[in-house]
């Protein structure tokens, strides 16, 4: 198998759906001939011509909206959000609109849309460039909500996004575009959304993690391993919405000591939610503090790298924090 980085995955997939699918279309700010700010779409403007990868204005709610539209009359659409920082002008369409039609129209009516965009921090993006947005539309039932850590995961669940008959958000971890790679199959394959998945097997503690974050807690996990003995669980949880509950509380059955990793604000976070379902469903198994490891409660990721650095999770804090909780 080829290995690739995420990035290079996550246009394999956009090119092989639409090459299945002919009622698969891109579009979003600068997609077609300059291929997107991170090049996400390169080459498929030329593939596909401008009916299908389609130039959209700046303005965020539009882009949105023509795909809700487009869904409604059998289109499954790839909207592409420049930054996920640009996504608050979409809000009311995608939380009241998008998620609800479903719903609302008894199952009449599906919206078989995909909503990609990069998150996160870490490339010295400042205030505007590095905002993770997962929490709130992790909130909104009606949304699917997935995070791919790898690029094996990134394409197969990117493809199974694009059939999925509702409107599924695709958040990716820009930092890891071009850092991250792996072996990705060339032929056709899916990789379904809903279940987390044990990236890494242990008996002490177990790490709950998704996007870059994974990324860097298997790196911790290898540290505190090889420095400490310490053994960590790891859980890419991939899937923010449906949370595979199951295999969230029998990895802290096994372990007893939980770490939840995420580089949004602490506060409402993501990973406050995943801390309340393993206390109110698995407080027997409890040997030590359910522990948060999150961005820093500011408004936002500073431009100075130094400062990033200070908000922002890193592999040394994450194995900080474990052998922490691993002497409980």
């Amino acid at each position: 198998m080829p290995d690739i980085t995420l990035i290079d995955a996550i246009r394999q997939a956009m090119d092989e759906e639409m090459a299945r699918d002919e009622n698969v279309f891109i579009t979003g700010e600068d997609v077609g001939p300059r291929g997107g700010v991170f090049r996400a779409t390169m080459g498929l403007y030329d593939k596909y011509g401008p009916d299908r990868v389609i130039d959209s204005p700046l303005a965020e709610l539009s882009i949105v909206a023509v795909g809700i539209g487009a869904a409604l009359v059998g289109m499954r659409p790839i909207c592409e959000i420049q930054f996920a920082d640009y996504i608050y002008p979409a809000f009311n369409q995608i939380v009241n609109e998008a998620a609800y039609i479903y719903y609302r129209s008894n199952g009449e009516w599906n919206v078989p849309m995909v909503i990609r965009s990069p998150y996160g921090g870490g490339i010295g993006g400042g205030l505007y460039h590095s905002q993770s947005a997962e929490a709130f539309f992790a909130h909104r039932p009606g949304l699917k909500v997935v995070i791919p850590s790898n690029p094996y995961d990134a394409k197969g669940l990117l493809k199974s996004a694009v059939r999925d008959p509702n409107p599924v958000m695709f958040f990716e971890p820009k930092k890891g575009y071009r850092l991250i790679r792996g072996d990705v199959p060339e032929h056709d394959y899916t990789v379904p959304i809903g279940p987390a998945n044990v990236s890494r097997k242990g008996t002490d503690v177990t790490v709950y993690a998704y996007g870059m974050m994974h990324y860097y807690t298997l790196q911790a996990a290898q540290m505190v391993a090889d420095q400490d003995g310490i053994q960590c669980e790891v859980v890419d949880i991939r899937t923010l919405v449906p949370l595979d509950t199951e295999t969230v509380l029998n990895s802290f059955k096994k372990t007893g000591k939980a770490l939840i990793v995420y580089e949004d604000n602490r506060f409402l976070g993501y990973g406050a939610e995943i801390a309340a379902i393993l206390s109110d469903e698995a407080f027997e198994y409890m040997d030590a503090p359910i522990r948060r490891l999150a961005g820093l409660d500011v408004p936002g990721v500073p431009f100075a790298h130094p400062m990033q650095d200070l908000f922002m999770p890193s592999p040394e804090k994450i194995a900080s924090a474990i052998r922490d909780l691993a002497a409980y």
